[in-house]
């Protein structure tokens, strides 16, 4: 006798079927993002969701989400400012991983929910788990439909993800066919984005920029490890250096910029993104020093 394979998550087929109608006819409308999210309550229960298009550096497109005003200043207002960069979905995005359905904490940096990206910034959305559907879109453009649970609901389970991974054709499927024509749409809100008041700067390439004149190449592309939140061991292995060679990277960072710790690094970053007196201050005098000026 062959083993039966394990049971399968049910769904209440004619409830799910009716859901199919309503997001087939929304399509090519201006209500398909939210008909979508109810279909999907339907399969299982979350809190939150926000559609984000993400093209190269550029500044995410927010395309549809379901936070109060208040709630959308820290997902998508502050997120779109900068933070966005040092976001696990952006970075995969960013590598072009495959389309699927995934967990934050699956492809997070090891250090992720030690980083200084997550306390000072991921920490105030407040939220048990985030998931992801990522979606091939055309012009190398790559979509991310976040289903969120607050911090007072449970973990997305097993369970949870088996039944979404049984309707992710249908979603990937209508989403790619309803956003197939965004590339204008996608440039003209990173356009937007950028001359938010306070911004002061683009925030495309801000990585690259980021301790030029200051920095060593090397020691640039540890910071960009370190503030995605990847440990010493992960950046020595991702550039097949020793640990301790990565260590003393880090030390020369920390010298040149006249820090102690990853949040000043972290607010130093930010502080870069927002061009403010402050940081062009800093930029100057550590171009100084790194010159041999006085």
């Amino acid at each position: 006798m062959t083993k039966r394979s394990k049971a399968l998550p049910k769904l209440d087929s004619r409830d799910w079927h009716e859901q199919i109608a309503r997001v087939i006819a929304a399509q090519d409308t201006p209500h398909f993002a939210a008909v979508l999210v109810e279909a999907l309550k339907c399969v299982v229960p979350f809190d939150f969701s926000v559609f984000f298009a993400y093209c190269g550096p550029e500044p995410p497109n927010c395309l549809y989400d379901t936070f109060t005003a208040r709630q959308r200043v820290v997902f998508v207002t502050d997120y779109q400012a900068g933070p966005y960069l040092l976001d696990p979905f952006y970075q995969v995005c960013a590598e072009r991983i495959d389309p699927g359905l995934y967990r934050l904490r699956d492809i997070a940096p090891d250090r992720f929910y030690h980083s200084e990206y997550y306390r000072s910034y991921y920490r105030r959305t407040g939220l048990a788990e985030e998931i992801g559907f990522v979606i091939a879109l055309p012009h190398d453009m790559r979509l991310v439909i976040s289903l969120m649970r607050a911090g007072t609901s449970a973990p997305f389970s097993d369970r949870d993800m088996s039944k979404l991974s049984r309707v992710e054709p249908i979603v990937q499927a209508s989403s790619a066919r309803n956003w197939r024509n965004l590339e204008n749409n996608g440039k003209e809100a990173a356009d937007r984005v950028t001359s938010f008041p306070g911004l002061g700067k683009q925030v495309t390439g801000a990585f690259d920029k980021f301790g030029e004149g200051v920095l060593t190449r090397r020691e640039r592309e540890v910071v960009r490890m370190v503030l995605r939140g990847h440990s010493s061991e992960s950046i020595g292995r991702h550039f097949q250096i020793s640990t301790g060679t990565v260590k003393i990277h880090r030390k020369n960072i920390y010298g040149k910029f006249g820090i102690s710790s990853q949040s000043e690094l972290f607010s130093r970053f930010i502080s870069y993104l927002s061009g403010t007196p402050e940081a062009e201050r800093h930029s100057t005098t550590e171009r100084k020093a790194a010159s041999g000026q006085t």
